[in-house]
């Protein structure tokens, strides 16, 4: 049951809620699309403005053109209003560094991941270890390390990481 928010004022007044309704309704449904705001959100703070205009300075002159202007109004702010919020995806005081868990579980995998590359044969273990390292060293540098030629360097990674996968996948199927 809708109440009407001007049943208090004086008879024109109410007149005046009689008369805008409809345009009202209309009004505010044509502009929420484009405001990404609710219609009766829209109607509802029109009526709003609607009450203190009336308490400050009486009736507008000329109704209907007044709703309409504050209508847009209206539509206006819930557009500059959505445009300024953001959505959270996680807790303010987390979005800075990730949480335990997910630490815990990457420094886990690391450990796995580098205890697997030691038990690899031949020069794997060092291929690896140089491909994995921190400095992130170029080919040539690696190559240099390893006293192989650059260009065998990308076949015997091939060769490496196709036995790193072999080892893995036969850890995780045992397990």
């Amino acid at each position: 049951m809708r109440t009407d928010p001007l049943s208090a004022y004086d008879p024109p007044a109410h007149d005046l809620i009689a008369l805008l309704r409809p345009l009202l309704v209309a009004e505010a449904a044509a502009e929420a699309f484009g405001s990404g705001a609710e219609p009766g959100d829209l109607e509802q703070a029109v009526w709003l403005r609607l009450l203190e205009r009336l308490r400050r300075d009486g009736p507008p002159p000329d109704p209907p053109l007044w709703l309409r202007r504050a209508v847009r109004a209206e539509a206006r702010r819930a557009r500059r209003t959505a445009r300024r919020e953001t959505s959270l995806t996680c807790e303010p005081a987390d979005a800075d560094r990730p949480d335990p868990e997910r630490l815990a579980f990457a420094a886990a995998r690391r450990r796995v991941l580098r205890d697997a590359v030691r038990r690899l044969p031949g020069r794997c273990p060092r291929l690896l270890a140089a491909l994995l390292s921190p400095l992130d060293p170029t080919y040539r540098e690696i190559a240099g390390e390893l006293g192989i030629s650059q260009g065998s360097l990308g076949p015997e990674r091939s060769r490496c990481l196709g036995c790193l996968r072999r080892l893995l996948a036969a850890e995780v199927a045992a397990r």
